[in-house]
């Protein structure tokens, strides 16, 4: 890929400098809290950076989606940017208009201001070019404002949104530090040693097709290691029947149309890809382990078995590189935590490259006890990083490489 402009390119100091992150985190209506996240801490290392080398930093971020109950301003996003920064985060109630115009005229160099949700504009959330949205709202009237734009949103690098290419458009722009690692990650994972193997888990199966199939029809995965849903598809491909319960709950994902496509992948490149030899299944609360040849059963299929973690094991002994996404089970539940930590177990403890992705596997990762120090590194992207390794553009880092020239 294109060498992009990062931090060490850029002279901040004075500067005013427009920083989007990716404040995004889980949110509780209940009690209309947002709780902590490993992503926030990311950015905030930009953040501090940016601070301690002098600049203005405007910080723009969002959370939710219009219409969701997590579609809410960003009052505690600055309080946690702020702990996790060291470093004052003002906060103003308001995106482009006279509030926030007059905190970023009165911003002294070093401070740092977190305007609110973009969002909440009309034509943010609106995928155009970046040219067109060179012209949106925001754009329009934070450009003249500042000397610099960072991207270092890549976990939102897959929207063509305002905020992420408009100002590539009017401003000399570079990637954050957060972005900066990511998109290595991720391409030191296409690059790194052989064999390279893919745990491919979660409730999101449509991904891990997309990865999958991409990865084999360029020839760089070796093997696929199916569980969770994506594991479940592929033991229905092969001509596998769940019982009631498991089938019933695929249709209602909506994931059934995804078997054709896994059916043709596994007749071209059925040696590359392998899937559960045993499961286990939910029988009133208890957690009861089937061997393949003795499905279809009764209850729910919540992880994988004894017998694939053992076989998965062995796979991973000797692999180079190791790409997880999404957890093997419903580790949620004390009973079917089991696949999902035996094989964070087995990646964790490997000498291999070893990528962590997506924002359920992170908060697997956490609840089961495990540190991002154990892996060589822990993604805090979702959609991109998916968008990324399906061998696929992002706009926002498209739009980073096309953006006008570089000013110290």
């Amino acid at each position: 890929m294109t060498k992009l402009h990062t931090l060490d390119d850029v002279d901040v100091k004075g500067k005013t400098v427009i920083l989007r992150v990716d404040l995004n985190v889980p949110y509780d209506p209940n009690t209309h809290s947002i709780r902590d996240s490993d992503r926030i801490r990311a950015h905030a290392e930009t953040v501090k950076e940016l601070s301690d080398k002098g600049a203005k930093v405007v910080v723009l971020a969002h959370q939710g989606r219009k219409g969701d109950l997590d579609f809410t301003h960003l009052a505690q996003h600055a309080e946690l940017l702020a702990r996790d920064a060291g470093k004052d985060v003002l906060y103003v109630d308001d995106v482009i208009g006279e509030k926030a115009l007059k905190a970023i005229a009165q911003l002294e160099e070093g401070k740092v201001l977190l305007l609110d949700n973009v969002r909440f504009l009309e034509d943010e959330a609106i995928e155009k070019t970046a040219e067109e949205h060179s012209r949106s709202s925001l754009v329009k009237t934070l450009s003249p404002l500042a000397d610099l734009f960072v991207n270092d949103a890549f976990s939102v690098a897959h929207r063509s949104h305002a905020s992420i290419v408009g100002f590539t458009v009017l401003l000399p722009s570079v990637a954050g530090r957060v972005m900066e690692h990511e998109i290595e990650s991720c391409e030191k994972a296409l690059n790194a040693k052989r064999p390279r193997i893919f745990i491919m888990g979660g409730v999101k199966p449509d991904d891990c097709v997309e990865i999958v199939k991409h990865m084999l029809e360029t020839d760089n995965l070796d093997k696929s290691l199916a569980c969770g849903l994506f594991g479940q598809l592929s033991l229905v491909a092969d001509g596998t029947d769940l019982g009631e319960a498991s089938g019933s709950y695929l249709r209602r994902k909506d994931v059934l149309g995804l078997v054709p496509i896994l059916k043709d992948l596994q007749n071209k490149y059925g040696n590359k890809m392998e899937y559960p030899v045993d499961v286990a299944e939910k029988i009133d609360d208890t957690r009861v382990e089937r061997n393949r040849d003795e499905l279809p059963c009764k209850g729910l299929i919540l992880d994988i078995g004894k017998k694939t973690v053992a076989h998965y094991g062995d796979l991973l002994e000797n692999a180079g590189t190791i790409v997880v996404k999404g957890p093997a089970g419903a580790c949620e539940e004390e009973s079917f935590e089991f696949g999902a930590r035996a094989l964070f177990d087995e990646v964790k403890n490997s000498s291999a490259y070893t990528l962590i992705g997506g924002g359920h596997t992170s908060a697997a990762l956490a609840g089961l006890g495990f540190s991002r120090d154990d892996f060589s590194y822990v993604s805090v992207a979702g959609g991109a990083l998916i968008t990324y390794l399906s061998g696929k553009d992002l706009p926002g880092v498209k739009d980073l490489q096309n953006s006008i020239s570089i000013k110290s």
